[in-house]
C-alpha cells in the first residue's frame, strides 16, 4: 500500500527520484500514466495489468469508453529507475501535469500520484473545505 506524501524536484533533464519506500514497491519498472486532476498516476506493474484487464472488458461501442481507454493508454509510458534512484518523465506525461521544478509525490492506496508542487497545493486548499462532507458522502463510520 502507498502512502505518505514526500516533496522532490525534476531536474533539467525531466529525472524525479522517487521516494525509497515507493520504489521498494513498485519495482524497477513500473507504469505512469495521464491521471484524473492534472497529475499523473504510477501503477506496479501488476496493478497495472489488472488495470488493464478491467479497462479491455469495456464495451469499445460505447463512445465515452473508447475516448477514456485512449487517452489513458495513449500517455502510458513504462519506467525504469536508474541507480540513483531516479526515473526520466517523459516529456509529454511532465506537460499534461504541469511538471517543471517542484513536485509532490503522494501514495494513494495501490498507486502513487506525481503533481506539480502548485497544482497540488491548489487542489489541497479546494479539498480541505469538502473533506469531512465528502467523508460523511463515501464513509459510514
Amino acid at each position: 500500500m502507498f502512502m505518505g506524501e514526500y516533496q522532490h524536484t525534476i531536474d533539467a533533464k525531466g529525472r524525479l527520484i522517487i521516494p525509497a519506500r515507493f520504489r521498494e514497491e513498485l519495482g524497477e519498472r513500473f507504469v505512469a500514466t495521464r491521471g484524473l486532476d492534472n497529475c499523473l498516476f504510477v501503477f506496479p506493474m501488476a496493478e497495472w495489468q489488472s488495470l488493464e484487464a478491467r479497462l479491455r472488458e469495456l464495451p469499445f461501442t460505447r463512445a465515452d469508453a473508447r475516448a477514456f481507454v485512449r487517452f489513458f493508454f495513449s500517455g502510458a509510458a513504462e519506467l525504469e529507475v536508474d541507480a540513483q534512484g531516479r526515473v526520466l518523465i517523459p516529456e509529454n506525461l511532465r506537460s499534461y501535469a504541469r511538471l517543471e521544478r517542484d513536485v509532490v509525490i503522494i501514495g494513494v492506496s495501490s498507486r502513487v500520484e506525481i503533481w506539480s508542487r502548485s497544482e497540488w497545493e491548489a487542489y489541497q486548499a479546494k479539498a480541505d473545505q469538502s473533506y469531512e462532507e465528502l467523508a460523511e458522502k463515501i464513509i459510514d463510520f
